[in-house]
């Protein structure tokens, strides 16, 4: 009875983990060992009742029936294992469980630890990630809308292109505007490190940089992140620049959650731009690399530092050799011009601009609706979200074009929502008519 008793409390763990727009394939079994490790059994039995949404200690005792003062201290304790984050509203303390990624798999490898096993959990995370194919294809492949975008080298851009490029394309902007900067292990090269199969360019360990609240509530609760200043961040950046890491944030405009400085031997977003070719599985910079060929010299040094390998060396009609890139799966990060010593490869912007959602909530209701898992955002174990959830997922479908609007009012059948999409479609109508 006692192994049923735990089977369900993981199982049932795995089914609240899905519920996110972001999910985590459970077919072979290994994301349960995965959670065996990092929960206990009454962890995993009391996590897998909480809400999508953020919630209080006070909700959180009532779906628990415990005390207010019980729960909180609970809460408290899987901050500290990472397992959930904490935030301030208008001096209420609030939770929420990170998704899976970037979000508490990644978490529990930020620093060096001894609770756990590290080297059989990065074990058991190369097999999930590195060898199985379900989870890294659920996770950059389910929706159009992707969950990381890449930031462009600014160094290696001109001064005709620094001054098109816009303030939420340049990884410095994000840095001086956060309110909270955490520098922590990269979670890719500490797993890969672990499992046997350390960075082959030996890139630095401490470049991974959270932003806001998840900064903060990581270096408050366990470490896992170090919270520094401006100056500090900048010096992470040009390091990641010096060893050729490409930088990987989420994949919205306004306050990114994260910057990965990423390799092409451990991350793995990277890897999957390898293995999946030409499917993308981050959205691309708003730039392009050209090659002058005539100040090309064939160096090959370009081709050797590219991450995902979009760069081979060819020979031109006088028998030498050229630099060629692939343009439809080159990410447009810049590491090979800034390789360049001849100045040979100069970063172009490209015609079609990608479109980068605003934020956070922005980016849920598009994948959800890519995905035709609107209504887990709308509802919550069942239970009706509340007004102000309510409006922040209405306000982002009603900034949607008109064919991801109604895609969102067929999966979700709401005379509300239906009647404000309707209005939203009027008036835009009247606009285009004055």
């Amino acid at each position: 009875m006692g192994h049923l008793t735990s089977r369900n409390a993981y199982k049932n763990l795995e089914d609240r983990i899905n519920w996110f727009t972001q999910g985590a394939p459970a077919f072979s079994g290994t994301l349960y060992k995965i959670l065996q490790v990092l929960y206990t059994e009454k962890e995993a039995k009391w996590v897998s009742m909480l809400p999508v949404r953020p919630f209080t200690a006070k909700k959180a005792a009532k779906i628990w029936n415990t005390s207010e003062a019980k729960a909180e201290k609970f809460l408290t304790h899987l901050c500290e294992k990472a397992l959930l984050v904490d935030s301030f509203h208008n001096g209420v303390r609030k939770f929420v469980m990170p998704p899976p990624m970037a979000g508490f798999i990644e978490f529990a490898l930020m620093r060096t630890r001894g609770d756990i096993d590290q080297k059989y959990l990065s074990e058991l995370y190369y097999q999930y990630m590195n060898v199985e194919e379900d989870f890294v294809k659920e996770l950059f492949y389910a929706t159009e809308t992707q969950l990381g975008r890449v930031y462009v080298r600014e160094p290696v851009l001109t001064n005709e292109n620094t001054l098109h490029i816009l303030d939420y394309e340049r990884a410095t902007h994000i840095i001086e505007e956060a309110e909270y900067i955490g520098l922590g292990l990269c979670y890719c090269r500490h797993k890969m490190y672990h499992a046997g199969h350390p960075c082959e360019i030996g890139a630095p360990l401490d470049v991974c940089l959270t932003f806001g609240n998840v900064a903060r509530s990581l270096a408050e609760h366990g470490g896992y992140a170090r919270l520094i200043d401006k100056s500090e961040a900048m010096d992470a950046l040009q390091r990641s620049y010096d060893h050729n890491l490409v930088q990987i944030g989420e994949n919205v405009r306004e306050n990114p959650a994260f910057i990965c400085n990423c390799c092409g031997c451990c991350c793995e977003a990277l890897q999957a731009a390898r293995r999946f070719s030409p499917m993308q599985p981050v959205a691309t910079t708003n730039y392009i690399p050209e090659v002058k060929e005539a100040s090309c010299v064939g160096c090959g040094r370009c081709e050797k530092a590219c991450p995902i390998l979009a760069i081979s060396m060819k020979e031109d009609e006088h028998g030498k050799k050229k630099a060629v890139i692939d343009t439809e799966i080159c990410l447009g990060c810049g590491v090979c011009a800034g390789n360049c010593a001849k100045k040979a490869i100069e970063m172009k912007r490209r015609p079609i601009q990608v479109i980068t959602p605003v934020n956070s909530t922005h980016r849920f209701v598009l994948q959800a609706i890519e995905k035709g898992t609107l209504q887990n955002l709308i509802f919550d174990n069942q239970a009706f979200a509340n007004h102000r959830a309510m409006a922040a997922v209405f306000a982002a479908i009603l900034e949607l074009p008109p064919l991801k609007q109604a895609l969102a009012s067929k999966q979700f059948k709401s005379i509300y929502l239906d009647k404000l999409i309707s209005s939203q479609l009027n008036k835009n109508k009247k606009k285009k008519n004055v």
